[in-house]
Parts: structure tokens; sequence; C-alpha cells
């Protein structure tokens, strides 16, 4: 479904997903990996690598639960899978996941993700951001704004669950017809759209049955929004 076209005269509150659907994440974690390697080798120590990555593959497990007020959990599982204090744990995840990448973000992000942006302000939409991971500071590194930006750690849960996609929604009085949840993943995003009987569009560089997708920011469904 490359080709779906979106009525976009109706949609009023456009949401987006952050990594993965604003800027390559794939590229970043290239640069970031560089940056690990090298302070695997200062301190000679896979400690961080190995928390890190236990961090990750914890967090999609408690997603695929739908565990509430996640964090406290995803922290003190890894830091008991790890071995390492809760404290260190979060102080990790900080730097590694949410501060260091900053310096990179904006050469990563997307072609055409501003111009976007522009043209859905020009044209009165609602800019919303629902993101699993903290994305103030992110959109800040991209030169982005939004006018309602939620995160899981705002609303206790993430993605798969909709409560942050109808949080926004009730903030920006839109209905579900009349929003739009732009991610990369369907198991996510796409779910959670569906949860909240909003429309979705899914930025994959193959079709995916069933859902609706986009190659990248120049691709036919954005031309009605860029070209006016």
């Amino acid at each position: 479904m490359m080709g779906t076209t979106i009525n976009w005269e109706s949609i009023r509150l456009v949401v987006f997903d952050v990594d993965g659907t604003l800027y390559n994440q794939n590229t970043l974690r290239l640069r970031m990996l560089k940056d690990l390697v090298g302070h695997t080798i200062a301190s000679r120590s896979f400690q961080t690598i190995r928390t890190l990555r236990l961090y990750r593959k914890i967090r999609e497990t408690i997603g695929e639960q739908e565990v509430d007020e996640f964090d406290s959990v995803l922290i003190a599982r890894t830091a008991q899978e790890a071995g390492a204090e809760q404290a260190k744990v979060q102080s990790l995840v900080r730097e590694w996941m949410e501060l260091r990448p900053l310096a990179h973000i904006r050469a990563c992000r997307y072609p055409q993700v501003a111009e976007l942006f522009a043209a859905l302000k020009n044209r009165n939409k609602i800019i919303g951001i629902f993101s699993d991971y903290p994305a103030v500071e992110k959109l800040r590194a991209m030169d982005l704004k939004a006018d309602i930006v939620v995160s899981a750690f705002d609303v206790g849960i993430l993605k798969p669950n909709p409560r942050g996609l109808t949080v926004i929604m009730a903030t920006a009085g839109a209905g579900p017809q009349e929003t739009i949840l732009i991610g990369d993943r369907i198991d996510r995003d796409g779910e959670a759209s569906l949860r909240a009987g909003a429309a979705s569009l899914i930025r994959s560089s193959r079709p995916i049955k069933g859902w609706p997708c986009f190659a990248n920011y120049a691709a036919p469904q954005f031309a009605p929004l860029l070209e006016a």
C-alpha cells in the first residue's frame, strides 16, 4: 500500500513518532557505536555496552507486556540482570541514550522533514509527537517544533498502548477521524493508532501488506502539503 493517498483536508492533527521516523536510526546507532567502542577501550570494560543492550531488550519485552509505570520496572529489571545499581543504570541510559546522541541527531534527520513540518503549520495543522523515549531535547537538536509532545514517560506506558496518543488527541481537541499517526513500526505505532481509532502512515522502504506506507518524505502522500 505504498501509493495510498491521504485526505489531508480532513486531518487536523498529525502525530509523529521520533526514533526511526524523523531521523535515520541506523545511521545514529552507527555513530553511537563508534563512541561506545572508544569508551569501552578507554575504560577496559564491557559493562556499559552490556547494560545498554539489556535495557533495550527488556524495554521491548515490557512494551509487549504493556506494563504500567514501566520505567521503575525497566530500571529494576535491567539493574538485576546487569548486576548493577539502579542509579548506575539510570545514569548510563541518560548519558548514552538521551544526551550523547544529541550531538549526532541533526545530521541524521531525514530529508524534507523540516519542510513537511513547515507545510503542516502553514496549513494550520496541529503537530503532535508521540514517542517511547524523551523527545523534547531531540526535537530541539533537530531544529523541529511541535505543538504537543508526549512521551511514554509522561503517560507511564509504552506503545503499542495508545494512551499517549489519546492524551494528544484530547489536548488537541481532535477526534480519531481527524488524526493520523506517522511512525516506522506497525507493531508499535501502527497498532497504537489502530487501537485509538486513528489513521496511520508507516515509514518503510518496502510495502507492508495491510498498512499504508511511504518510503521517504518526498513520497506522493506528502505532495499535496509540500506543493501547496
